[in-house]
């Protein structure tokens, strides 16, 4: 795979959206400002940061997994984070870029397994 870190975190976070979007309306969430505000709780770099930590502390990745992340999380970037501090943003970077890697390479089995362990670790937040 040759895409940039960037380019990855791109995808991924795209990725994550839609998966976000599904999750919520299938559990009935169907207002806008409702689907909105809870969508905030799995989008925040502090939510992607946390769950990427815990799976680098939990030795949950592979180490291809483990390059990509890095290669996000190392990226260089214009942008800035709005609510987080640097630090957590290059976290929530790398995660994103795990994401679409994941994504991009068509291992939708092990992108549905750790989004299910995404999911029961904000939700028990």
């Amino acid at each position: 795979m040759n895409e940039s870190g960037n380019v990855l975190a791109f995808i991924g976070d795209a990725v994550l959206s839609l998966q976000v979007r599904e999750y919520l309306v299938s559990k009935g969430v169907s207002q806008l400002s409702r689907l909105q505000q809870q969508s905030t709780r799995f989008v925040s770099a502090s939510a992607q940061a946390e769950f990427m930590v815990s799976l680098i502390e939990s030795d949950l990745l592979n180490e291809t997994e483990v390059n990509v992340y890095k290669r996000g999380r190392n990226a260089k970037s214009k942008s800035v984070a709005k609510n987080a501090d640097v630090i957590t943003y290059r976290i929530a970077t790398g995660f994103e870029a795990l994401w679409g890697y994941l994504y991009l390479e068509g291992h939708h089995k092990r992108l549905d397994q750790l989004w299910s362990e995404f999911i029961k670790k904000v939700e028990s937040q």
